[in-house]
């Protein structure tokens, strides 16, 4: 194979192992198996006849070759990134197709009204709601899955423009039958030996202002199971198995027999942004930003 048919791929595994001098990181962060994911560096070396990588032990460090090409090799997945989401967007906005990504209960009570909104100032517009990996919402916007989101912060938004339109008030959701149910509202001190649940899908500083962790003493949180959606997370809760954060709009749309749900009063609220990708929007995608400010600023 010529060096010129390596595909985006493979370029994306070379890059997330030099930016992490650990194949063991990149595997995880990139949700491929080391072994997998050492075999394809190995052919991308290869494929273009030269080594990237000075593999000592268990440490590895960049070659000048591999040095060089990782700016280049950033560009090219930019670059083909940025082709794929425009090409998705315009199919989109030529079919008057709207998609706009969210992530659990998304954009709480502001979504539901700027859709409302939206859609009796276009009605010649189908919006199409698509769900997001935990944390994923950023990374929906660059490939183009997604026109607009609303985003969870804090994020990853590096490229992306955003606009703060609600807060919310975050809570932990509890088995209805848990000692801590007696209590009208909870402090993060109370939670400090409950197994929490958390998720590898999203970025570890994602997961991590969720857990509030460290904690204002320090410590870590007991992790508890993971999970990958909200569902299973709220089914684990209800067994007993653990607790979990959320804000206020999922303690309200994730009604639940076995659940209760309570304020946690001394930690910093979910600020929810509207996102997009493009330096310059489309006509629909502003439309939707601007019905959302408005929505948002009542």
């Amino acid at each position: 194979m010529s060096p010129l048919d390596v595909d985006t791929r493979v370029l994306r595994y070379f890059v997330a192992v030099a930016e992490r001098l650990s194949f063991t990181a990149a595997a995880r962060d990139l949700y491929v198996s080391q072994p997998a994911l050492s075999r394809q560096v190995r052919q991308l070396e290869a494929e273009l006849g030269v080594e990237l990588f000075v593999r000592t032990g268990r440490e590895i460090r960049l070659t000048a070759a591999g040095g060089e090409l990782l700016p280049l090799a950033r560009a090219a997945v930019a670059g083909w990134r940025d082709a794929v989401r425009v090409a998705r967007s315009t199919a989109a906005a030529e079919a008057n197709v709207l998609r706009v990504g969210f992530v659990a209960s998304g954009g709480g009570s502001v979504a539901r009204r700027a859709r409302s909104a939206f859609a009796a100032r276009r009605p010649d517009v189908t919006i199409e709601p698509k769900r997001c990996d935990w944390g994923g919402e950023p990374d929906a916007l660059r490939q183009g899955l997604v026109d607009v989101a609303f985003v969870w912060l804090p994020a990853d938004t590096d490229g992306l423009r955003a606009r703060v339109v609600a807060t919310e008030p975050r809570y932990v959701a509890l088995a209805r039958d848990h000692p801590l149910t007696a209590r009208e509202s909870l402090v993060i001190g109370d939670l400090r030996d409950e197994p929490l649940m958390w998720t590898r899908k999203a970025p570890k500083q994602w997961v991590d202002w969720w857990a509030v962790n460290p904690r204002p003493d320090g410590g870590e949180p007991v992790w508890g199971p993971e999970n990958d959606n909200a569902d299973e997370m709220l089914e684990h809760v209800a067994s007993g198995a653990a607790v979990c954060l959320g804000p206020e709009s999922m303690a309200e749309y994730y009604a639940h027999p076995d659940l209760a749900w309570r304020p946690v009063t001394d930690i910093e609220p979910l600020r929810i942004a509207v996102a997009w990708a493009a330096e310059h929007p489309s006509p629909l995608v502003r439309a939707f930003v601007e019905t959302t400010a408005r929505v948002g600023d009542r």
